[in-house]
């Protein structure tokens, strides 16, 4: 009797380790509020810190920034890479959603002239990034060519929306718009590029418009 009780126990175990009876995975755990908000800190931080550029663009000046110790900035991001990354696919993210947003709410001239503004401080931060976390850069361009696509895709939808409703020409491209507005805002990196990028881009605009 005691040898069949451990048989069964046996067979038992071992139906269990032979996948008949997996055990419940244990529940996936959310990350904390606090990781959160340090994450969160931590992007908008980097942001600010890599559009500045120069010699200030440190991760230690990101944290200082940010409020959180070293540390913790390199729990959420172990390497200058992973935030680069980061950052830029934010920048990416909220420049898309931006030309969806103004496509539903704002008139098509205007929509373009915006989300236009919209790249040159994409623009801006990016060339910070350049500057700070050169030996990033190789293994980044799949996201560099990825994120292009996307903006490029962005572009397009504005500039369709325009066409259809008459008040943009209909023979300029998305990627003509893409190559237009990085060539004005890399034509120099001096003092108050931004502004003077704004004004040439605003003129390109006032070119794309249906003259009636």
């Amino acid at each position: 009797m005691v040898a069949e009780a451990k048989k069964a126990r046996k067979e038992s175990a071992q139906g269990v380790t032979n996948g008949k009876a997996p055990p419940p995975e244990s529940p996936v755990r959310k990350p904390r509020a606090d990781s959160l908000r340090n994450r969160e800190r931590l992007l908008v931080a980097a942001r600010q810190v890599f559009a500045a550029g120069g010699t200030g663009a440190s991760l230690e000046a990101v944290a200082r920034d940010a409020g959180v110790g070293i540390g913790t900035l390199y729990r959420h991001f172990p390497t200058r890479e992973a935030l680069f990354q980061a950052v830029y696919a934010r920048e990416v993210d909220e420049l898309v959603a931006l030309a969806e947003a103004l496509a539903e709410e704002v008139e098509p001239v205007s929509a373009i002239r915006r989300w236009l503004h919209g790249m040159v401080r994409m623009v801006a931060t990016k060339r910070g990034m350049l500057a700070a976390l050169e030996p990033a850069l190789e293994t980044s361009q799949p996201l560099f060519s990825a994120s292009s696509a996307r903006m490029q895709q962005a572009a397009g939808g504005l500039l369709q929306r325009g066409v259809e409703l008459g008040a943009i020409r209909d023979d300029v491209s998305a990627e003509d718009v893409m190559r237009a507005v990085l060539g004005i805002c890399y034509i120099r990196q001096d003092d108050g590029w931004q502004a003077r990028t704004i004004r040439l881009l605003d003129i390109f605009v006032d070119g794309l418009v249906v003259l009636r």
